[in-house]
């Protein structure tokens, strides 16, 4: 029994460090990501298919730690480790959402070249109510009444800024453009929060085993068909020959715009990574949670790097967001010591001779 407790406890412990690593590359891509693309765009950027491909395009880069994670397999198991893990189901899962995941990368980019970051930021901060919602519908997710008080006010908080669209418009742009903006962005929003209770879903309907190598092969999946559908638009748009015209008018210089391009592509894949590694680690709704927290941080980084106008109306909706974050996590507090308590009650009315078959049972299907 105690080295079944000790097990668990490792695998528990295991669980945690994996979690913290996707929350730190989820921080560096839900927080760089959306500072660099709109750097792209400040200096002379114009190719919003471009900037969706590189949300994606950077995904051959999960090709190392894959590599790694193989030859660590091999040396445990010998010839009996498989290259790829992913069995068709899943493979044909991920491709399904890395289109729709390639389509939302351009409805994001379109956003964002048309909305100060700081503005941008706040709208997808109103996607965890649609994954809330979205996750309740397809993966039964359990609210409790704090979950849906922090869902309300980031709702909220999110179309406070629709009271007043056009006030920090930029410079050059017509109102037009910039709802179009307003309302693309809106829609990339909606179309993630249904994405991360896929992925969910998709991990509750395989039928293997998901480990976190596997995970990388999901994703890599995800997106080299995302970037796929942004490379038609790319090729529809011309957006190839267009590319050494662009560098050489680059307002920082022709270099430093292609650093800008292999940056931007190797943020973003943190950014996915981390969201769908957190899913993996614990839920969806999570991962809509840590992405919608880190608001604060891309709201002050606009702020400060491009001199973005911080009016009332993102006032008023940074602090509901902020509520809304603390409302969730003083809810979750809650419910883990609820737990924590209803299982201590419990165990001194088991029998000793029962309760080690249970733990290795539970410890035994990971």
């Amino acid at each position: 029994m105690e080295m079944d407790q000790e097990d668990h406890d490792q695998s528990a412990k295991h669980n945690r460090s994996l979690l913290i690593l996707n929350c730190i590359l989820l921080t560096i891509g839900n927080c760089g990501g959306p500072l660099i693309m709109r750097l792209y765009f400040i200096h002379g950027g114009k190719r919003v298919w471009l900037s969706s491909w590189l949300e994606t395009g950077g995904c051959f880069i999960i090709l190392i730690p894959l590599a790694a994670a193989y030859f660590h397999r091999r040396r445990r198991r010998l010839a009996s480790a498989r290259l790829v893990q992913m069995e068709p189901f899943l493979f044909l899962g991920s491709a399904v959402i890395g289109l729709a995941t390639g389509f939302d990368d351009y409805l994001y980019a379109y956003g964002v070249a048309r909305l100060p970051v700081s503005t941008s930021s706040l709208i997808i901060a109103s996607q965890l109510a649609f994954t809330a919602g979205f996750a309740f519908l397809l993966v039964k997710q359990r609210f409790t009444s704090y979950s849906v008080n922090a869902v309300v006010l980031l709702t909220v908080g999110g179309a406070v800024l629709a009271l007043h669209t056009s006030g920090d418009r930029p410079k050059g742009e017509s109102e037009k453009d910039y709802v179009v903006g307003f309302l693309m962005t809106v829609a990339a929003a909606v179309l993630y929060g249904f994405i991360l209770p896929l992925v969910e879903l998709m991990y509750k309907k395989a039928k293997q085993r998901i480990t976190y190598s596997l995970v990388l092969e999901i994703q890599l999946v995800m997106c080299f068909f995302a970037t796929l559908f942004c490379t038609v638009g790319m090729l529809v748009n011309k957006d190839f020959k267009a590319i050494p015209r662009e560098a050489r008018k680059f307002e920082l210089g022709e270099t430093t715009y292609y650093v800008v391009l292999v940056l931007s592509a190797i943020i973003w894949q943190g950014f996915f990574l981390g969201a769908i590694g957190v899913i993996f680690c614990a839920s969806s709704l999570l991962s809509g949670i840590v992405i919608a927290v880190l608001l604060p941080v891309t709201e002050i980084l606009a702020v400060i790097f491009y001199k973005e106008n911080f009016q009332a109306e993102k006032g008023v909706s940074l602090a509901l967001s902020l509520w809304g974050f603390v409302s969730y996590f003083y809810g979750e507090i809650k419910q883990s010591k609820k737990i924590k308590k209803e299982r201590d009650n419990k165990q001194p009315t088991k029998s000793s001779s029962s309760t080690p078959a249970r733990e290795m049972s539970h410890i035994a299907s990971p």
